[in-house]
């Protein structure tokens, strides 16, 4: 292969998209939320046409194939073109959003919350972003 022809995952995530920097991309990469074959990767590995990736960003849970390879960040309509999604409709964040998401609101009159509600509700939180 030749440099040209070699693309880092990370670089890969961030311009198709799925990621807002780059950095963001490693980071899921290096806490292992980027797995190929249910094996993690570094933020190093080289990407391959046909390949099928699975990435996790916060809830949501993509399955992406390789169609093309994109070495720069284009505008969204031309990037998602790159790559297929081949999430299943269950999985979906549109889907969790509406069935799963809990109720963050206090009941009217009760003050202001204390310092242990605050703490239960940061668990409650941090703990949806997490599977």
């Amino acid at each position: 292969m030749t440099e040209k022809e070699k693309l880092r995952i990370d670089k890969y995530l961030w311009a198709i998209r799925l990621f807002k920097t780059r950095s963001l991309a490693t980071e899921a990469c290096k806490a292992g939320r980027v797995k190929l074959n249910g094996q993690n990767l570094k933020p190093s590995s080289i990407v391959k046409v046909g390949e099928v990736y699975q990435v996790s960003k916060g809830i949501e849970k993509k399955i992406i194939e390789v169609v093309e390879l994109l070495y720069n960040r284009v505008e969204a309509k031309i990037a998602v073109t790159k790559y297929k999604d081949l999430t299943p409709e269950e999985e979906t964040h549109a889907f969790k959003s509406v069935f799963h998401a809990p109720s963050l609101k206090r009941d009217r009159g009760t003050g202001r919350p204390t310092k242990k509600d605050r703490r239960e509700t940061d668990d409650l939180i941090d703990g949806m972003f997490e599977e």
